[in-house]
């Protein structure tokens, strides 16, 4: 028995076809217009300068809708990922929740000016808790693809795909859906594809299909070429024994220390990642009246920075390991909090330096709007780093066969209390109505989960596949 584990261990850590690899990175290429252009840059702003009656009301019902869709990822991701270790194949779970996703994103084309916001929010969230499942999944596909050494390369190098992909369909909708309200024309001069109204705010819905049909379009790789875990059980029992095993691997976790004190401190930072991820270009659009162009210029700024930071990361990843390149990550994004919530129409770092602020025109036009984007640029330089590495710090910890389960935890950990980070920041921002006060909150998390996680061991738990 023990050579036959040995010899399926070992096949599961030979590498994949070529193809295969690259089908499994083109899916955070696939993922991320999701985040880029509707959470964070396009749909996101114009929820909340939009469609709200005020930022402040808007910035909050946003912060409750990342809130509820966490609480649910929460819940149900390490169940999910117990499951699936007992019915082997992970494609079958991804394509039922690609399905969810597509249908939420595609809903988001009726968040009209004026309509429910508890609609756009249902349907945001829907597409959320889709988006992450769909995730964890193939997030533990991982350990099968490459072995052990090779993680940290291929997924910052996923991840630093997953940032041009978001940045060509951020430019994408800039250039060519994003109209000016004044003048009905997109940055270049040129009227909206499709005959789409900025006025009514067609542009920005229009990023929920958009997202869509790039989902499904680029996902296709990955179910076609990437190869799969063994067929195990039928659904019915593999959920009753995923159920146990879950119940199992809880307390196993509890004896195995390094990775419980790792899945604590990614549990704490993490909340400080999703919510500034999810709220900081919402903070942006109302604290400087910036429109769809310009969040979706910084958006493109903050991707170029990003898809550089993963390449960089990627090589850092392979010589100092995973845990240096999530500690330093974790330093620009303390540093960069700080920043943008130091700075205001006419000052910056708490008002030490004063900025003059009169507006030169055009993009950016005043001084402490290029202050922020100066902090903004330190964001898109960690924000990748910060979660591929955090996911090769536990491929790096586990082994392929447990991976399911230990992947559906890391959601859990990643989720568990990822409510509490956008609900401080919304309930803080309706109790004050202060958006910048609200957004302080982020750094509580941030240095929080750093604390814990400098003494963590690396790899967390010494195992061999």
């Amino acid at each position: 028995m023990a050579e036959s584990m040995d010899a399926v261990s070992a096949a599961e850590t030979r590498r994949a076809p070529r193809r295969g690899i690259w089908g499994w990175m083109l899916f955070d290429w696939a993922a991320q217009p999701f985040f880029t252009v509707v959470t964070t840059f396009i749909f996101g702003p114009y929820f909340v300068s939009r469609m709200a009656a005020d930022p402040a009301m808007g910035q909050a019902a946003w912060g409750y809708g990342i809130a509820a869709a966490g609480f649910v990822i929460a819940i149900l991701s390490p169940v999910l990922g117990s499951i699936a270790d007992q019915t082997g194949p992970r494609k079958p779970w991804i394509a039922v929740f690609a399905a969810i996703k597509i249908f939420s994103l595609c809903m988001l084309w009726f968040a009209a000016p004026g309509s429910s916001l508890f609609f756009a929010v249902f349907f945001f969230s829907l597409a959320s808790i889709a988006a992450e499942f769909s995730t964890v999944f193939n997030d533990s596909m991982m350990p099968r693809l490459v072995p052990k050494a090779e993680i940290g390369k291929i997924s910052n190098i996923a991840w630093g795909l997953g940032y041009l992909g978001g940045m060509i369909a951020l430019i994408f909708v800039v250039a060519l859906l994003a109209g000016s309200p004044e003048t009905g024309k997109t940055i270049i001069g040129a009227d909206p594809l499709f005959g789409l109204d900025p006025s009514l705010g067609e542009d920005a819905r229009a990023t929920g299909p958009l997202s869509a049909l790039w989902y499904f379009v680029f996902i296709l790789p990955m179910f076609f070429f990437t190869p799969d875990g063994r067929k195990g059980m039928p659904v019915g029992p593999a959920v009753r024994e995923g159920l146990a095993e879950l119940k199992s691997t809880l307390g196993e976790v509890r004896r195995r220390a390094g990775i419980l004190r790792f899945l604590i401190a990614r549990m704490i930072y993490q909340d400080g990642v999703n919510a500034l991820l999810g709220l900081g270009g919402v903070f942006a659009a109302a604290m400087f009246g910036w429109s769809i162009t310009e969040i979706g210029v910084f958006g493109i700024i903050l991707n170029v920075v990003a898809i550089f930071g993963c390449l960089v990361a990627s090589r850092l990843d392979t010589g100092l390991g995973s845990k240096a390149v999530v500690m330093i990550a974790l330093g620009l994004l303390i540093i960069a909090t700080v920043g943008i919530v130091s700075t205001g129409p006419g000052y910056t770092l708490f008002g030490a330096l004063m900025l003059p602020g009169a507006d030169t025109g055009g993009l950016f036009g005043t001084p402490a709007e290029k202050a922020y984007i100066v902090f903004g640029l330190l964001i898109g330089l960690a924000f990748g780093p910060v979660q591929a590495s955090s996911r090769s710090y536990l491929a790096r910890s586990v082994t392929s066969a447990e991976a399911g389960r230990y992947f559906g935890i890391y959601a859990l950990a990643g989720r568990a209390t990822s409510f509490l980070g956008p609900l401080l920041v919304a309930t803080v921002t309706a109790l004050s109505g202060s958006p910048r006060l609200g957004m302080a909150m982020i750094l509580v998390f941030l240095i929080g989960g750093m604390a814990v996680l400098w003494p963590t061991p690396y790899p967390a738990d010494r195992v061999s596949d």
